[in-house]
């Protein structure tokens, strides 16, 4: 999906909203309207994520909000599907922690983004799964997958 004319819609309005005024104020609203085009991107990204996120509450579908480059792409799949596709998600390591997820924004270089989409596929997970497991493992090195602690069990002779 291309959000540029939704961004160039946005810079029109305030460029006509600065018509109004002197030289000065149409020079710094154009300027103004250049700077904010990332900051409305990514507006326009949580929009459509929490969208995303309303409709696959329903339960009828899963959407997922893919961005290749600059530009979103928008999935749609039957959730039944899915669920016979996709591997379970990732446990969360602390039992105690009923507060739910959160959603984070992470800004990464795209031969990394290429490599972690690589590896999810690799290990049969969606990008999201691996990530949250990789960030389990960074944050709980000693733990297993299974959230126990890693041991070592057998016996020798010499």
């Amino acid at each position: 999906m291309d959000l540029s004319p939704y961004v160039d819609a946005v810079r029109a309005d305030l460029e006509a909203a600065a018509a109004a005024g002197t030289e000065e104020t149409r020079v710094t609203a154009g300027l103004l309207a250049g700077a904010l085009d990332a900051s409305l991107r990514l507006c326009l990204l949580d929009a459509m994520s929490a969208m995303a996120a309303e409709v696959t509450a329903t339960g009828d579908v899963e959407v997922e909000l893919r961005v290749h480059g600059r530009e979103p792409q928008v999935v749609v799949s039957p959730a039944q599907a899915l669920a016979d596709t996709e591997a379970p998600p990732s446990e969360p390591l602390d039992d105690g922690d009923d507060r739910g997820t959160a959603r984070l924004t992470v800004r990464l270089p795209e031969s990394l983004k290429e490599q972690a989409e690589e590896q999810a596929v690799r290990n049969g997970l969606s990008v999201n799964a691996w990530m949250v497991r990789a960030v389990q493992a960074a944050v709980h090195p000693t733990e297993s997958r299974r959230g126990g602690p890693r041991r070592t069990t057998g016996f020798a002779r010499s």
